[in-house]
């Protein structure tokens, strides 16, 4: 079946030629979604893009950044205001990916991707949908319903920057890096006040269909001194709560096996 391609100026245009077709799917970079068309994916006839450049600004704002949801892994790791996400993006694939990988389309991808998505989701980033009337959705709310915004278009991302670049901690596991699929993904924002913790955010990427929270962990956490202790309990509920998945990549029990390991790596520091 032929895939025809819309091109529109604006990602309002883009928007409203999506929803009035329900075969259509929305270009950003298309690392996913032309692998589908490769496949020969049936399940759309149509791709709608859109060359509007407000798609690939980022602005600082206050205390947080906003992102275009067209800027790319590559413009992550380039740009000064994106400092503390350019670790993410860096093993985000190899350089050919990061060149066509945007942050908006990250958001939808399934396990065993979305290893960005994770990072945004322990920094409580926020949302704005084309259509929504500049109303913000938070990320958490996106990510428990995804499957309702496939035909949504994400204009920005909105994230807070964190004061202490220590506060927040990433770490990719994969079979071969440095640009592997993983494994298992961690992600942490632990502010802290007078020495300790005050609203741990803990997520996982390839633990299940999409990011999650590892709110167990981050009971663990809250109000305590990030001391051996504390990790040592953090790293006991690591899978509370939560099914890992089996794939072709890990079985469920190895990934309940070494999300602890992972995690205590994460939270002493130590990188492997």
């Amino acid at each position: 079946m032929p895939v025809k391609v819309e091109s529109f100026d604006s990602l309002d245009g883009a928007a409203r030629a999506l929803s009035a077709a329900r075969s259509a799917r929305f270009l950003g970079g298309g690392t996913l979604l032309m692998r589908a068309v490769n496949d020969g994916d049936q399940s759309f006839d149509t791709l709608v893009r859109a060359v509007d450049p407000a798609s690939r600004q980022v602005r600082s704002e206050g205390d947080g950044v906003t992102i275009g949801a067209g800027v790319t892994m590559a413009e992550v790791v380039a740009h000064r205001d994106l400092s503390f996400l350019a670790p993410v993006a860096r093993v985000v694939g190899g350089p050919a990916v990061r060149n066509m990988a945007t942050v908006g389309g990250n958001l939808f991808a399934s396990s065993p991707y979305g290893d960005f998505t994770a990072a945004l989701l322990a920094l409580g980033a926020r949302l704005e949908l084309v259509g929504q009337g500049g109303r913000g959705i938070e990320i958490d709310e996106f990510l428990r319903d995804r499957e309702r915004y496939v035909g949504s278009i994400v204009r920005t991302i909105s994230v807070p920057r964190p004061r202490d670049p220590g506060a927040f901690r990433f770490a990719k596991v994969s079979r071969i890096k440095p640009k592997g699929i993983a494994l298992l993904t961690i992600a942490a924002y632990l502010p802290q006040s007078a020495g300790r913790i005050r609203g741990a955010r803990v997520a996982y990427s390839s633990m299940g269909p999409r990011p999650l929270r590892a709110t167990a962990v981050e009971r663990a956490l809250d109000g305590q001194y990030l001391d051996a202790a504390t990790i040592e309990q953090a790293a006991a509920v690591a899978c509370d709560g939560i099914e890992p998945h089996t794939d072709g990549l890990a079985s469920a029990w190895y990934r309940r096996e070494v999300a602890a390991v992972h995690l205590k790596r994460l939270l002493t520091g130590e990188r492997r």
